[in-house]
């Protein structure tokens, strides 16, 4: 074996959804946040995102997170989230993630029955709190940035379908959120490929017809998610609802999805459908779940906006070393379509910025 480039990596999924950790192998990256060290890896390193996601070393369903130094003193680490198509501010079942493999691992410390930890996301600065029970981490509950409504009860025009209401949020990443039950979807795994095709024709439509900038930092992209919601439900005086988020280029979130509920808590905030501390539950395709609340109210430029708080659990799976041989002819791996619905390439990559 005659690898040129080995990255030690933590395999760990919260509620479903694959968020594997790079604990070895990128020991940081140049930038004075933790924002302008995602656009270096962007930039500079993307290689690195397609070593560990694309074909014959990853797979559509992951995303990788790069575990960094912090540079903002009151964190403990930092890290980077990298999916299939961008690099999003932040990541809600990322998080679970890197706050699990952090402590579990041993890399930073876990105290029982509870672990406080600030974690530095290119979003900002990430409060996470750990439930923790003989070296498990069995609940991690996060306190997002704020998060905010761009439109609200807006139409769009969409091929094949015709004209559609939908809302615009803003939870890490941004989301145009589609009643699923007016299509006629359930939210079921039988019904994910279409939900797929569908969700990447309503993301491109309304990405041009809603402009969608973030306030406050406009390299932060505009709509790249759909999420798919049921109405809302109330069970022994708790919210309830399902919902899918179609990540690019084409594939159902397998959690609940923490920034994808925390655009849907600003948008249900926004409507007068939720109060501050009021429990929020979030169920996903596969039926796993997400809690949730809003834990206050802010302002984000001209928007106003709710401070989320988002919990669920991960589990490590595995433990592995990924490697590139310098003879290998995909040094940096493939798509296809038939898994990945769009083949990756850079000018997709790139059409996204």
């Amino acid at each position: 074996m005659r690898w040129n480039r080995v990255l030690n990596v933590v395999n760990c999924h919260a509620e479903g959804e694959v968020g594997n950790v790079v604990t070895g192998g990128v020991f940081d990256v140049p930038g004075k946040s933790m924002f302008d060290k995602m656009m270096y890896l962007e930039e500079h390193l993307d290689e690195l995102r397609k070593i560990c996601l694309f074909e014959p070393r990853g797979s559509a369903n992951q995303s990788v997170n790069f575990i960094l130094p912090p540079t903002d003193p009151r964190a403990q680490m930092g890290y980077v989230i990298a999916e299939s198509t961008e690099y999003p501010a932040m990541s809600g079942s990322n998080t679970i993630c890197v706050a699990t493999v952090l402590l579990e691992t041993g890399i930073l410390p876990m105290t029982e029955p509870v672990t406080n930890l600030v974690l530095e996301s290119p979003a900002g600065l990430i409060g996470v709190r750990c439930e923790c029970s003989n070296g498990k981490v069995t609940k991690v509950q996060f306190t997002n940035q704020p998060a905010f409504a761009n439109h609200l009860d807006r139409h769009i025009e969409v091929e094949g379908v015709g004209t559609l209401l939908v809302d615009v949020g803003y939870g890490g990443m941004t989301y145009v959120l589609v009643d699923a039950q007016a299509l006629g979807f359930g939210i079921t795994p039988d019904e994910a490929r279409e939900l797929c095709e569908l969700g990447q024709r309503i993301k491109t439509a309304a990405a041009e017809q809603l402009p969608s900038p973030h306030p406050l930092n406009p390299l932060i992209k505009g709509i790249t998610q759909t999420e798919f919601v049921l109405p809302l439900r109330r069970e022994s005086g708790v919210l309830k609802s399902r919902n899918t988020v179609i990540v690019s280029p084409g594939r159902c979130d397998r959690s609940p999805c923490g920034t994808g509920t925390s655009a849907r808590l600003a948008v249900m905030h926004a409507k007068g459908q939720i109060q501050v501390g009021e429990t929020f539950v979030h169920e996903s395709i596969i039926g796993s779940l997400f809690e949730s609340r809003i834990e206050s109210v802010t302002q984000v430029g001209p928007y106003a906006a709710v401070v989320p708080v988002v919990a669920g659990q991960a589990w490590i799976s595995a433990i592995s070393q990924v490697g590139v041989d310098p003879s290998d002819r995909f040094p940096t791996g493939f798509t296809l379509s038939d898994t990945w619905l769009e083949a990756v390439d850079d000018k997709l990559i790139k059409s996204r910025l």
